[in-house]
């Protein structure tokens, strides 16, 4: 599933691709997940000029002059296209033309990529701005696990699988680690590695593709890497799941309990 630092580099490329562009239709072939009837999303969006896309947690929100606001959570197989004229690709959820019949499509087999017509507002911060207040405040209410608390969408948004390891490994704090034992130097530290491995990880996906719009490119990454036993540091690199999700992690990292 992409996460913050996919979808910031993809939100950019979009807004270059086509903001300042007239939507002339909407389609959405498979409507199920829709919030509103298609109807209502094209009488919404239809021959609006689009101003931007920006990033909101793990969604990508395309925002019209008009003030609505077309919301598209990827999912985990979500993906997307460009075209011309034509849509030619299968599993379509949401199908975008341009003026100049410059096309974007959503795509996904399992049909769980879901639109929304003006996704409500969330208090639940981003995670670059989730300050050390702030975190330190959650951590100590809960005795859950620190990766799974970073990866909770309710206290912080746009961290997943990958990056909460990559955050913790950088910070040098186990995965497992209990959140409310975690003391305030460890906290801090948290906080650092959160802004600096979203704001690296975005550089590099970047680099690596300038006009990626779609995908998750990991090549980069120092501990979440499935193929590989140890980091690019020399570190073994052992995997045990949280919950139910797949954690890489070191002996490096440091266990509080």
């Amino acid at each position: 599933m992409p996460e913050l630092p996919d979808l910031q580099a993809f939100s950019r490329n979009l807004t270059k691709l086509f903001g300042d562009k007239k939507l002339e239709t909407v389609a959405v072939p498979v409507h199920q997940k829709l919030n509103v009837p298609v109807k209502d999303l094209q009488a919404a969006i239809e021959k609006q000029t689009l101003s931007k896309v920006t990033r909101v947690g793990k969604e990508l929100h395309f925002e019209f002059a008009n003030g609505h606001i077309l919301g598209l959570h990827l999912m985990l197989h979500g993906q997307l296209h460009l075209f011309e004229g034509h849509n030619p690709h299968r599993f379509t959820i949401v199908e975008l033309v341009f003026e100049k019949d410059k096309g974007l499509a959503l795509t996904d087999f399992q049909k769980a990529a879901t639109p929304t017509l003006d996704p409500k507002p969330s208090d639940v911060p981003d995670a670059p701005e989730a300050g050390f207040d702030y975190l330190k405040k959650k951590l100590a209410s809960t005795r859950t696990a620190v990766k799974t608390v970073l990866m909770n969408q309710k206290i912080v948004r746009g961290i997943g699988n990958a990056y909460a390891d990559e955050i913790l490994y950088d910070a040098g704090i186990s995965p497992f680690s209990v959140s409310n034992k975690i003391p305030e130097t460890a906290v801090k530290k948290l906080v650092k590695s959160i802004s600096s491995v979203l704001e690296n990880a975005e550089e590099k996906i970047l680099e690596h593709n300038p006009q990626v719009i779609s995908g998750e490119y990991r090549d980069f990454l120092q501990v979440h890497l499935p193929k590989k036993k140890e980091t690019p540091h020399g570190e073994t690199i052992h995997q045990k799941p949280v919950g139910s999700r797949k954690t890489y992690y070191t002996d490096k990292q440091e266990l509080f309990t």
